[in-house]
């Protein structure tokens, strides 16, 4: 795509761009972003001009992938044209989001893989890896990753973390950030430690001027507070200004960013001891019955799935699901239409059921067609799927060009507004939710409201 075939004013506006490296963290950033006040659209793919244009002047861009769950070869492929696409569009800060407790692996949604493509679409040889996100209760102290599990209030190192330290693909087996990237090609990282942050301007950027220096591949910033996100911001912005660059995190990236640009909105309190968020983005009780597709193994996602009492509850058999065929797969829907159609809300859990020899990704996958199926036989007004690689499928099943903040459920959930060409799908409510995320009656909100 030649850049005179993009729209113009997405070009000359747009200040970040970022590609969500799954479905669910793209959304938080998407969600990030909308509620600091910045005009913003997750798109399902590097955008046609066409859907530029209908997105109308955008100060945000992203794009939501998979590379997360993809093999190093895969996640060129994949990030080639995502670079190549933000070259042309000129945005100055290229965002590679990240999830914010960086389970990652060698062979699996390499970090290092990541930065070895999107950096030769940037003139900047700065790379920034922001690691923290205290809103969502993940902190980054002298390079150490530490984080809470679900909404309750103990924070565990990242390596004794009770999910993350066994995650099933990917489990975090390393708190200090630098040598766990540094097996992901990224050896001689330096670092800003969080005190450095109380100093003078001048010496903050005389430390980031002296990593720099080293030749470092890049550069890890602690985020131990939330007031720190004003000095990371500043010394990235700063960079930024002086040639394009390419970021890397959570959505804390945007975060800091924002507090440099001058209309951005103060991004609502997050957290176990929040107040509500502003009347404007609390969420409605849903119009008609909610369809919930459970894929995460998280106990977190387990004891939401417990709690959802407005349910008709399906524990799917995955052996029919992946591997029973069409007719299999059209029995699954029927008697699920059967219940949304008399106006019953449904869960379908696919975590925990006998899988008969399928793996984690033909079971998001067998998912992903059977929300398709379903909705192409009972439109419905709102949709939930629990799971970073389930709800990546299942959205791309769908025929769909973007997504764009409606409202938020609870820190780190958003639920957004689909965009598609089919008139049955445009403007359906979707909630994309990863495994870590959400209060316990998060799918009880998901069809009464609140949050």
């Amino acid at each position: 795509m030649a850049l005179q075939d993009l729209d113009k004013m997405a070009a000359s506006t747009a200040r970040l761009g970022w590609y969500g490296d799954d479905f669910t963290g793209a959304t938080d950033t998407l969600a990030t972003a909308a509620q600091l006040g910045l005009r913003s659209m997750l798109f399902m793919g590097v955008p046609t001009a066409a859907q530029l244009r209908r997105a109308g002047a955008l100060d945000a861009i992203g794009i939501a992938g998979a590379a997360r769950s993809m093999a190093p070869d895969a996640m060129r492929a994949e990030l080639e044209p995502v670079g190549r696409f933000f070259a042309q569009l000129r945005v100055p800060v290229l965002h590679y989001k990240v999830c914010s407790t960086f389970d990652s692996a060698p062979q699996v949604g390499s970090v290092g893989t990541a930065i070895g493509v999107l950096r030769q679409h940037v003139e900047n040889r700065f790379v920034p890896i922001v690691g923290g996100q205290p809103s969502l209760g993940r902190y980054c102290v002298f390079g150490h990753l530490f984080a809470r599990a679900g909404s309750a209030p103990t924070v565990h190192r990242i390596d004794r973390h009770p999910t993350m330290s066994r995650h099933p693909v990917t489990p975090m087996q390393e708190a200090d950030l630098r040598l766990h990237l540094a097996a992901q090609g990224l050896a001689g990282m330096a670092g800003i430690d969080y005190p450095c942050y109380a100093q003078p301007v001048a010496q903050q950027e005389a430390a980031l001027d002296a990593a720099q220096v080293t030749q470092a591949p890049a550069v890890l910033l602690d985020v131990a507070r939330p007031e720190d996100l004003q000095a990371v911001g500043r010394l990235v912005w700063r960079r930024a200004q002086q040639a394009r660059l390419l970021a890397v995190g959570p959505s804390s990236v945007v975060q800091a960013l924002a507090t440099q640009w001058p209309h951005a909105q103060a991004l609502p309190a997050q957290g176990p001891h929040a107040q509500a968020l502003p009347a404007q983005v609390k969420l409605a009780r849903a119009e008609g019955p909610v369809f919930v597709l459970a894929g995460s193994l998280s106990p977190i996602t387990a004891q939401q799935v417990c709690a959802a009492q407005s349910y008709d509850r399906v524990d799917v058999d995955v052996a029919s699901l992946v591997h029973g065929g069409e007719e299999a797969v059209q029995a699954l829907a029927d008697g699920m239409c059967k219940a949304l159609r008399a106006g019953r809300s449904v869960l379908a859990v696919t975590a925990g059921s006998p899988a008969g020899g399928a793996t984690a990704h033909q079971v998001a996958q067998a998912g992903g067609r059977l929300l398709a199926r379903l909705l192409a036989q009972v439109p419905l007004r709102r949709v939930g799927i629990a799971g970073g690689d389930t709800s990546s499928l299942a959205v791309k099943s769908l025929t769909a060009w973007g997504l764009s903040f409606h409202a938020s459920i609870a820190p780190g959930v958003a639920l957004c507004r689909l965009h598609s060409d089919v008139p049955s799908l445009d403007g359906m409510e979707i909630m994309l939710k990863g495994g870590q995320m959400g209060p316990q009656d998060l799918f009880e909100r998901l069809v009464h409201g609140g949050g």
